[in-house]
């Protein structure tokens, strides 16, 4: 099946340093067939364009439904080409959007594009996975707490608790608290046997604040 090459923007303005490089990289995936079509905004003519798009820092590129802030080289901005135009799922993009703090943005992407949620999953069981990242999928997911789109992980998140990993039970039992699901209710209590210390806690407390929300 032929792959659509994704468009793009580029948010520029004068005296940004780095902003001719990205314009030069873009142009170049245009002329190589790799991004179907760049637009350009100077947002010092039209700042309308950078409220649009929540950013006050340039350079700052769209390809596809990935967003960009910052200097990023052509071989670089070649592969979120690639992976806009492929549909593959977003794990990159949102472990890209954390390593960089930008911790908004994803959570951004992640209430615009809830199908792809179950990622943060996937990182949590990544092997050695950065702190930055790890902290950061913490703090989306507790920005999410109710809501019913951690609620929908719930059933992901119960299989978790019971992975080989005392970290990442730990992990699983506070996300399922944060969720007010009933349903995490009996994983959580099988969690309070668990041979690990730190997890036996966190479930307690997970446990308690689910019963308190009922």
């Amino acid at each position: 099946m032929t792959q659509t090459p994704p468009d793009a923007l580029l948010l520029i303005a004068p005296g940004c340093p780095h902003c001719a490089s990205v314009l030069a990289s873009l142009s170049e995936l245009v002329k190589k067939g790799r991004i179907g079509r760049l637009e350009v905004i100077n947002i010092a003519l039209h700042p309308e364009a950078a409220q649009a798009a929540g950013t006050r820092s340039v350079p700052w590129t769209r390809i596809g439904s990935y967003e960009l802030a910052g200097n990023y080289t052509l071989g670089e901005l070649e592969e979120w080409a690639d992976k806009a135009s492929g549909g593959g799922n977003a794990n990159d993009y949102i472990k890209e959007l954390l390593e960089q703090q930008q911790l908004d943005a994803a959570i951004d992407y992640l209430k615009q594009h809830p199908d792809q949620l179950p990622a943060l999953l996937e990182l949590m069981q990544e092997e050695e996975q950065s702190l930055t990242v790890r902290f950061g999928i913490g703090a989306i997911l507790e920005a999410l707490a109710g809501s019913e789109a951690l609620r929908s992980l719930v059933p992901d998140l119960i299989e978790l608790a019971g992975n080989r990993k005392a970290n990442i039970r730990a992990d699983a039992a506070h996300y399922l608290g944060l969720s007010g699901s009933p349903e995490a209710i009996p994983t959580l209590k099988r969690l309070l046997e668990d041979e690990d210390a730190d997890v036996r806690e966190i479930a307690a407390d997970s446990l308690e604040a689910l019963e308190e929300s009922r």
